[in-house]
């Protein structure tokens, strides 16, 4: 497994969502067809507010596959499905989906719900026959198998033994008082479902969570409360089994937005207010849920699978590989059962009718990447997004001291070059925008030190902003740069494992000492993510072997990681088992020693199980109630009398291994222990290791397999008992009662090799991007490509003539060079600084090299010159769509009351200010120029004279006009404004009119009198803005289009959005005018301009919280030689001045090699 194993001596369940509510089709376009992939799905609140979210009408098929490793999630979420479409009534399911305690009325209809659904689903084919098949489906047998046994659970609790229902009692009791201690003070987090109103709602929240630990009720009203006095089963069942393991800071109020209820609110509201509210949405969704599968029959499709996340990922990939549905993964840690995809549904021969996507345009992860780290979820993820897909991560604790520098630190490098690497990128690090407020976010932090700060990022191709989708550049390294990169990332992530460099980083920081065992990462982890770097890359057999051989070098020279060598055999095993990279000592055949004598042949690699007798387990972690709920990490070990080598990648399960086959053919059966960590069998712990360590560097009686904790600041409490090596448990290699050995097949090794489009080539072909790096190997600085020219008559100019080559950027990956009037375009994978570029000619050797920086946040170049892409359809991507602005449905937005403009003030006022950076800001302060900076404060004056707020009343009727030239071309009719909860945001509804000539010329007389009556508010644009607004107009107009760009489409028939740049000319189509814009009819001066006006949604576009930490710190230096950070500091080549030594020893070893590239640097 690509996670480390950590012991389940706590767990928790998270029956209801612990983040906000979101859309889950807020980057599709209306027309888009939606394949989802929910992984730790949780509970279906996101389903259902996209489900209610879909346009009236809406004919987008939805196909969404929930998954989750806790078969109690899953069973709760079909349960309440299942009601939705039966109708029930929602303050019914509600009780049961919600409340902890229930009355008898509830819990007699839950229990008669079940009983039905067990009776439903006794098969597969009587599923998918009932009325539920054909909205909810089961991926596997298994999922049925553990929801059905869940169901029967909630149906039997009643009639359990007096002793366990004690224990349930007792144990919801204990959680009752855990919940009551954790919320004494002020609780913060659930009132983030209030977005920009969270500091005023902080309190009514906090008293909710009090109440809710206290009660296990929900409703306030005191005759609830007391009428609930039964546990809730669907409460008392998870991945643990029976008891109650729910986390202690659940709300049932934080899937439900708020900020409607207490921005408009014209009282002082309480718990009930917030309740009642919660309730009402809840019936909603409900509604909309019941009223989109009843009369769109066949819309949608919810499929639900048991399984953990990376490795249903990895399930699904096999599956796209080699078509076969039985796979050899098991679902989880702890569980031995294997993913076995459903036939009907997953085979390569089934019915079009019923297959289900392997290939996702949206993946979301939920807060995974708290538990399983941002590097295993994308690698995990991305080769299951179509080219255009979008996943993505939400975070909501943090590990360092500074929550907003998090997702850098946690790619352990540069997130511009790992996105390079790994072909995404958060949209926002690319425009250095968002349209997603998280202020609120930033407060909570610092109110709350070392509390959580939520996280929500958006990955996607960066090519997909302007690039068709077919069409993508081969891009290579020099090796040894690349070979050093990696090299230095893999030490970030492991550097910590030794104890000396851990306390030298987080010696004064107290939080990340309490949080040093939440570990995401082994060998196997950062493997993976040199495969899936490997295969984007597309690079040579040769070329890939010099960069490791680089990594390798710089690994066995490296002395700062002492434990790196004792996890280094691992590493290697992991390279030949998934097919990156065969070091030299996996190349020679191997001895019939042993327990390998009677073998027909050895492999290199092979599966050692241990057996774990449960008593050792039960003295070591159930001997008192604190080592009980303790979850350390566990790893193996081979040990002999000199040598010791870890392995991290282990799995565990409990159950009885059984020997099958012979000792020349041995094979093992295994029988699972359904009560897991409750039940009496032993445990039976995996792992795959390098055959050469039993055959070649002890004698195997020597030799014994070791279960250990790993050592982190948190295992102390263990060394009493254990002793310093944390050693659970001890068989020998030959105990074959204890051990088994099995040969291990290798995974599936074949690097796929990207399909690389070709453009067209005018000039000549082009080679290859090349990628440099700076000198110390951390940022790529530089971008180059080769042409070779072909063409006659550029030759003869080119050549001979001394023509000079012409650069021009037409958009954020893709310039165009020019020779003597004939035109190449150059396409590179991330956006570039093509005003910054160089060119080397050659022009007896007759080609041309153009080297370009890319581009990053705040940079001139790269998106800001398409800031705002609205992307034309392509083959692979058939609708055109908004790029990096989220789609919102505006006939479901709340509008603002703006009728008390004082109160209104308060929370709207800074929530729009907070679009500015403080870089920004200054700027701002200095008259400086910054395109996107001018577009903020425009926004920002629209929304507060909009709104009321600022400039007196509430102004309705907007100008944008240009202020060096006076020129009016544009006109906003403001609707009014909106709550866009889902992004804890505000949008401002309105029509957008374009000012043409035919306008004026057959509207003059209305015109000029609704510019004389209106009071018309002009809002200046700045020198460069107009440009800046003909870019965002569009995207503002596509992201609320309920209508579909027709054929005569001006985009389609121009190939280019927006139409224009220029003042006095429109940007948009015509496709939208006059629909959607029924606003305009209530205004009697309005309308006669409604059939030429085309809806829009302005929005604010939030300052990134972490761009600015980016920023590369210039002490972080290192050795070119040995990575070092010097003897006490480093020293230049004084010749090229490129690259740094510890010292002279250093760079004497490194002279024959960097002879050939130093070069005098120019003065």
């Amino acid at each position: 497994m690509s996670q480390p194993l950590y012991w389940p001596g706590r767990y928790f369940f998270y029956g209801i969502g612990n983040t906000p509510t979101v859309s889950l089709t807020r980057d599709l376009s209306p027309q888009t067809p939606a394949n989802i992939l929910l992984l730790g799905c949780g509970d279906p609140r996101n389903v259902l507010f996209t489900v209610y979210n879909e346009a009236s009408g809406s004919e987008r098929h939805l196909d969404i596959t929930c998954s989750d490793m806790d078969p109690g999630i899953i069973a709760r979420n079909i349960l309440l499905l299942t009601m939705f479409i039966d109708n029930v009534p929602s303050s019914t399911m509600w009780n049961i989906f919600f409340d902890l305690k229930i009355d008898r009325g509830t819990y007699s209809t839950l229990t008669a719900h079940c009983e039905k659904l067990c009776q439903t689903s006794r098969s597969q084919s009587d599923w998918a026959n009932s009325s539920y098949g054909s909205v909810l489906k089961f991926s596997t047998l298994h999922t049925l198998e553990e929801a059905r046994r869940h169901w029967q659970l909630y149906v039997e609790m009643e009639s359990l033994p007096a002793d366990r229902q004690k224990f349930l009692r007792d144990a919801f009791a204990k959680q009752s008082q855990e919940a009551s201690e954790k919320s004494k003070g002020t609780i913060f987090s659930s009132a983030r479902a209030a977005g920009p109103l969270m500091h005023m709602v902080i309190s009514v929240y906090s008293e909710h969570m009090k109440h809710y630990a206290r009660t296990g009720v929900s409703s306030t009203d005191p005759r609830v409360v007391t009428a609930a006095t039964m546990i809730n089963p669907t409460f008392a069942y998870s991945f643990v089994g029976e008891g109650c393991n729910v986390h202690y800071g659940t709300s049932p109020l934080t899937p439900f937005p708020s900020a409607e209820l207490f921005g408009n609110a014209a009282r002082a509201l309480g718990m009930k207010d917030v309740v009642v509210s919660a309730q009402k949405q809840f019936g909603e969704w409900s509604d909309a849920f019941y009223t989109r599968v009843s009369s769109q029959p066949g819309s949608i499709a919810l499929r639900f699978v048991l399984s953990e996340a990376t490795a249903l990922c990895r399930a699904f990939r096999d599956l796209n590989d080699d078509h076969r549905i039985q796979t050899a993964i098991p679902i989880s840690q702890w569980k031995a059962t294997m993913l076995t995809f459903d036939s009907a549904q997953y085979s390569a021969t089934g019915s079009c009718l019923s297959c289900a996507p392997t290939i996702f345009n949206v993946i979301d992860t939920s807060n995974l990447v708290d538990h399983v780290g941002y590097l295993n979820i994308l690698v995990s993820t991305i080769p299951l997004r179509t080219v255009d897909g979008t996943i993505y991560t939400e975070s909501l604790l943090y590990k360092g001291e500074d929550a907003t520098k998090e997702l850098t630190e946690q790619l352990f490098s540069d997130l511009g070059t790992v996105s390079l690497l790994l072909g995404v990128a958060p949209i926002d690090y690319l425009s250095n925008f968002f349209t997603r407020s998280n202020t609120h976010e930033i407060m909570l932090h610092k109110l709350a030190d070392g509390g959580q700060f939520h996280q929500v990022t958006t990955w996607k191709s960066p090519m997909s902003a302007d690039v068709p989708v077919d069409v993508q550049p081969s891009v290579t390294f020099d090796n040894m740069q690349l070979g050093t990169f990696l090299w230095d990332m893999y030490h970030r992530m492991f550097e910590e494992e030794d104890a000396m460099t851990y306390w030298a980083k987080h010696g004064a920081n107290l939080k990340a000492i309490s949080k040093s065992s939440l570990i995401s990462y082994n060998r196997e982890s950062f493997v993976l993510f040199l495969r899936l770097a490997r295969s984007n890359l597309g690079l040579s057999v040769e070329d890939w072997g010099s960069v490791m051989e680089r990594f390798l070098d710089l690994q066995e020279g490296d002395t700062t990681m002492p434990m790196d060598t004792v996890n280094r055999q691992d590493f290697h095993s992991h390279l030949y088992r998934y097919g990156v990279y065969t070091v030299p000592t996996y190349r020679g055949s191997l001895s019939r020693v042993g327990r390998f004598s009677q073998w027909s042949s050895v492999p290199q690699l092979v599966r050692i199980i241990l057996t774990v007798p449960r008593s050792v387990l039960e003295e070591v972690f159930a001997e008192s109630p604190n080592m009980a709920t303790q979850t350390p990490i566990l790893q193996c070990h081979v040990s002999g009398l000199w040598s010791m080598n870890a392995f991290s990648a282990v799995h565990a399960a409990f159950g009885r291994v059984s020997t099958l086959g012979s000792k020349a053919s041995p094979r093992i059966s295994f029988e699972e222990d359904r009560d897991g960590l409750k039940g009496r069998s032993p445990l039976a712990v995996s792992f795959t290791m390098p055959t050469q360590l039993l055959v070649n560097i002890e004698p195997q009686d020597q030799l014994k397999v070791n279960l250990s904790i790993r050592s982190t600041g948190a295992s102390v409490m263990f060394t009493k008992k254990l002793g310093m090596n944390l050693n659970v448990y001890s068989a020998a290699l030959l105990d074959e009662t204890q051990v088994q050995v099995l040969p291990e097949s290798l995974s599936p090794s074949k690097i796929s090799t990207p399909v690389f489009s070709k453009i067209p080539q005018n000039i000549g072909p082009s080679r290859p991007v090349v990628a440099s790096f700076n000198e110390e190997c951390e940022v790529v600085n530089w971008l180059s490509t080769r042409i070779d020219i072909q063409n006659p008559d550029v030759i003869h100019s080119y050549g001979s003539l001394g023509a000079i080559p012409e650069i021009k950027q037409l958009s954020p990956c893709t310039a165009r060079i020019t020779v003597s009037g004939i035109s190449q375009m150059v396409i590179f994978p991330v956006p570039i600084r093509g005003k910054d570029n160089r060119l080397r000619l050659a022009r007896k050797s007759l080609w041309i090299e153009l080297l370009v920086p890319p581009s990053g946040p705040s940079q001139n170049g790269g998106m800001p010159t398409r800031p705002f892409p609205v992307v034309l359809a392509s083959a692979m991507c058939p609708e055109i769509h908004a790029w990096n602005v989220h789609y919102v449905n505006l006939s479901r937005l709340p509008f603002l009351d703006c009728s008390h403009p004082t109160k209104l003030y308060k929370w709207l006022n800074p929530h729009i200010g907070s679009m500015m950076s403080t870089r920004e800001r200054k700027e701002r302060k200095r008259h400086e120029k910054d395109d996107l900076m001018f577009v903020k404060d425009t926004l920002h004056a629209i929304m507060v004279r909009a709104s009321g707020i600022q400039g007196g009343k509430a102004r309705h009727l907007f100008s944008l006009m240009d202020k060096g030239t006076h020129n009016t071309d544009t006109f906003l009719f403001v609707n009014g404004l909106r709550y866009d909860q889902g992004a804890h945001t505000v949008v401002c509804d309105a029509f957008i009119l374009p000012l043409t000539e035919t306008i004026l010329e057959r509207h003059n007389r209305p015109f000029t009198k609704l510019v004389n009556t209106a009071n018309v508010e002009h809002i200046q644009l700045m020198e460069g803005e107009v440009a800046s607004w003909k870019h965002l107009i569009p995207a503002f107009v596509e992201r609320c289009r309920t209508w579909s760009h027709g054929q005569n489409c001006e985009y389609k028939a121009l190939g280019r959005i927006p139409l224009t740049e220029e003042i006095e000319h429109n940007p948009i189509c015509s496709c939208g005018e006059g629909k959607d814009v029924e606003g305009m009819s209530k205004i009697a001066a309005w309308r006669p301009f409604a059939p030429y006006a085309t809806r829009i949604a302005l929005s604010p576009l939030f300052a990134v919280t972490y761009l600015e930490p980016i920023l590369r710190d210039i002490n972080s230096r290192r050795c070119w030689l040995c990575r070092g950070r010097g003897k006490p500091k480093l020293h230049e080549c004084s010749k090229c001045r490129k690259v740094r030594y510890c010292g002279p020893e250093c760079q004497k070893k490194d002279w024959a090699a960097h002879k050939k590239k130093c070069v005098k640097k120019s003065s």
